[in-house]
């Protein structure tokens, strides 16, 4: 029986060749890795054209830094961590909009301390959950009337699957920071959602 193709063998080959200017290698590497490199564009970009052009960036940002490209991770997950990155930049050079307060969406309380309308507490599995489920487009489009801060640090952690530290490095903020901006994204997201998951409940 034929062994398995081995991953990290296979980078190692396409690095080789892209590393001596093969174009064939470098429409591999566009063809293997552009979709789903778009698709974590989208996710922070919802203007197409924005995300299109991130994608780019990251390819480009790629390129020039093949070279110092050890292998020490995939070649997807550094893919990966560049894409976000030229996302993330690409934000950064957006006219930004008055942000609204993410005090406006977080949970309201009574005098005696309890929540006016209980929920169920947050589960942080529940955006890849969505991935495979009818309520994708909804998540989404609530995740963005998150505040950009807020918004940007729960699809880092929740979505992209990146640690604090690396989150925090990301976008320029302390560890301390990233906890409680998340802590705060879920719970206002949680708000957003609430009316339309109890009419799904219905």
């Amino acid at each position: 029986m034929a062994a398995e193709p081995d991953p990290r063998a296979e980078d190692r080959a396409l690095l080789v060749r892209l590393r001596t200017g093969e174009e064939a290698a470098f429409e591999e590497l566009v063809r293997s890795h552009g979709g789903r490199l778009l698709a974590v564009a989208r996710r922070f970009l919802p203007v197409e054209e924005d995300a299109r052009d991130a994608v780019q960036d990251a390819f480009l940002s790629a390129f020039r830094a093949l070279d110092g490209f050890q292998g020490e991770a995939r070649l997807s997950t550094w893919l990966h961590r560049i894409v976000v990155n030229a996302s993330l930049m690409k934000l950064r050079t957006r006219r930004r909009k008055p942000e609204q307060s993410i005090e406006d969406l977080l949970p309201s309380y009574q005098e005696d301390g309890h929540l006016e309308r209980p929920a169920s507490p947050w589960r942080s599995d529940v955006l890849h959950e969505a991935e495979r489920s009818e309520l994708r487009q909804l998540i989404h489009e609530k995740i963005h009337e998150l505040p950009e801060g807020y918004r940007d640090v729960l699809l880092l952690r929740d979505v992209e699957d990146l640690d604090t530290d690396e989150t925090a490095k990301l976008m320029g903020l302390s560890a301390g920071a990233v906890k409680t901006r998340l802590h705060r994204a879920r719970l206002a997201l949680r708000e957003l959602l609430e009316p339309h998951l109890r009419e799904e409940a219905r």
